[in-house]
């Protein structure tokens, strides 16, 4: 099964416009919302089946025993993160506490222990034909990495064996959450946006892709906002070998389609015209790839 990743290096360039339009043209069977802070992928792909909730635990949390505990205060000065509290009675605070055990160790009864914490729920969409895996991180954790991996764990176990090609919709900027997102996939298409910090941030996700030495692909939304930049999104494109999908006009349609559910190829509308060309021409390359790939495979063999 080959992973497509559609990535931007800012929050809202209509990375998950594109993506649920993807999935909708490709019919795509298997498919993921790796934006576990704020995930909306699910707004514009209905599902049928129920959803199956897992509460996920990602880094521990530590929890004083005020039985035992003696208000030395050593736990106190030794955190570095200021998340246990006198005001309380010694209390920790979860959203500030890291789970580096410094204040378990430190502590000369015993009262302080780490204990697993949930830091998101994963849910999965899976029935006979489908399968749609996402989560939700929970507000001040700093596990996004970890879960988004979980996300795609759990679309890879969850996915038709039949399945060709998976859609991920991945997270935007260029952190720990994009980082696991990119590793293992096939391919990347990064939506950028015409604007000064828009292609900044597209500079910045190309070469954080380049780590992983997966293939790249660059479209551009609401390019008729400004040409000029558009053009110097293509201009660097073409300088850097990347080969350029296409453009994507500002379409008033659009926000009206996700507002009601739909995605922007469901509706006969500029932009869904435009994304039925890049999603075209972005397969296009995907089959190249393979066919590359599966190239290489038997010279390997031959050898």
């Amino acid at each position: 099964m080959k992973q497509l990743l559609i990535l931007s290096g800012k929050g809202g360039t209509g990375k998950t416009t594109v993506a649920s339009a993807f999935i909708k043209l490709l019919k795509a069977k298997t498919y993921a919302d790796c934006d576990v802070d704020a995930p909306n992928l699910h707004l514009v792909m209905a599902q049928k089946s129920e959803p199956k909730k897992t509460d996920y635990y990602g880094m521990p949390v530590a929890v004083i025993n005020k039985d035992k505990c003696i208000r030395c205060g050593l736990c106190k000065e030794s955190c570095r993160f200021e998340a246990i509290s006198l005001e309380d009675d010694f209390k920790i605070n979860p959203f500030a506490c890291e789970g580096c055990g410094v204040c378990e160790l430190v502590c000369p009864v015993n009262a302080v222990n780490l204990k697993p914490a949930i830091s998101g729920q994963l849910t999965l969409y899976a029935d006979d034909e489908n399968t749609f895996s996402t989560a939700q991180l929970k507000m001040g954790v700093g596990a996004s990495g970890l879960l988004v991996t979980e996300v795609k764990k759990q679309m890879k176990t969850a996915a038709n064996p039949r399945t060709k090609i998976a859609i991920i919709d991945g997270s935007p900027g260029i952190g720990c959450p994009v980082i696991a997102s990119l590793s293992g996939v096939d391919m990347v298409l990064i939506v950028a946006e015409p604007s000064v910090s828009g292609i900044s941030d597209m500079e910045r996700i190309i070469k954080t892709a380049r780590t992983f030495e997966t293939q790249i692909a660059v479209c551009v939304n609401k390019y008729d906002s400004n040409i000029l930049h558009t053009q110097k999104i293509e201009n660097f494109c073409k300088e850097e070998g990347i080969v350029f999908t296409g453009k994507i006009p500002f379409d008033e349609n659009a926000v009206k389609a996700i507002n009601n559910g739909q995605t922007v190829v469901d509706i006969d509308c500029p932009s869904g015209l435009a994304i039925r060309k890049v999603f075209k021409e972005t397969m296009l390359l995907l089959q190249e790839n393979n066919q590359k790939s599966f190239k290489n495979v038997n010279m390997e063999e031959k050898i």
